[in-house]
């Protein structure tokens, strides 16, 4: 991750929103810095300085602060590109091979904890051979954006599972988690049914961590449908 790219990722998760995580500091992250630094009492200047790098490195708040203009939602969100394509889901048994097949183990990054469990601390998850390196990029860039109070308050320390062979609710096909392509996060807020702004990941402060899997094509059925923000595959719909 660039400067660029960490700079915009704070200001997002300090509820400055900047679009696309891209490093390309144009009039809208300008913007941004600058609201950033009056909101904090800093110089207003529009560039980073060793006190506003300060104000940025500062856990940013669980409970966002509703602004004019600022905060009023979006009509559509806006989705990080990548040059990484996974499947649709209807290729899965193609392309990932039979269920529960083909897995391995990845080393967490951070601190993570059962959600069913919370006292029990997981260091391991189990993901399909094929996007395990991926995965494993994006939860490394995870540290990097949010410190441990925020990955706290936003619930990305709360392992909801990978590796789960079952079909999918109300269906007969097979759920994305059995062939370990899937990740879930704090289920306890972001419910299958439960939408924005009650599902916690779907607050402004969790755009640069769905941003970070977006960037690597994972999938956010909450960002895409507004269902099932605890949720992110390598799959498209």
């Amino acid at each position: 991750m660039s400067f660029e790219q960490w700079l915009q990722s704070r200001l997002t998760a300090h509820l400055w929103p900047v679009g696309a995580i891209d490093g390309e500091i144009g009039p809208v992250t300008v913007a941004a810095l600058k609201g950033f630094q009056k909101a904090e009492g800093l110089k207003v200047t529009g560039v980073t300085d060793e006190a506003t790098i300060a104000a940025l490195r500062l856990p940013a708040s669980a409970v966002p602060t509703p602004l004019p203009e600022r905060d009023e939602e979006p009509a559509k969100e806006v989705f990080q590109s990548s040059k990484t394509v996974w499947p649709r889901q209807s290729q899965c048994m193609s392309f990932y091979g039979l269920v529960g097949q083909n897995q391995t183990a990845i080393e967490i990054p951070f601190d993570m904890f059962l959600a069913w469990d919370k006292g029990t601390r997981i260091r391991k998850m189990t993901l399909h051979q094929k996007v395990a390196p991926s995965a494993l990029k994006v939860l490394q860039r995870i540290p990097a954006i949010y410190s441990a109070s925020e990955r706290k308050a936003l619930g990305l320390d709360m392992f909801g599972g990978s590796l789960n062979v079952r079909r999918m609710r109300g269906g007969s096909s097979y759920s994305m988690h059995s062939w370990g392509i899937a990740i879930d996060f704090d289920p306890e807020r972001n419910g299958l049914y439960t939408k924005k702004p009650n599902a916690r990941l779907s607050h402004p402060d969790a755009v640069p961590f769905w941003v970070a899997w977006e960037s690597e094509g994972w999938l956010s059925l909450g960002r895409a449908r507004d269902m099932d923000w605890m949720h992110v595959q390598a799959a498209r719909l």
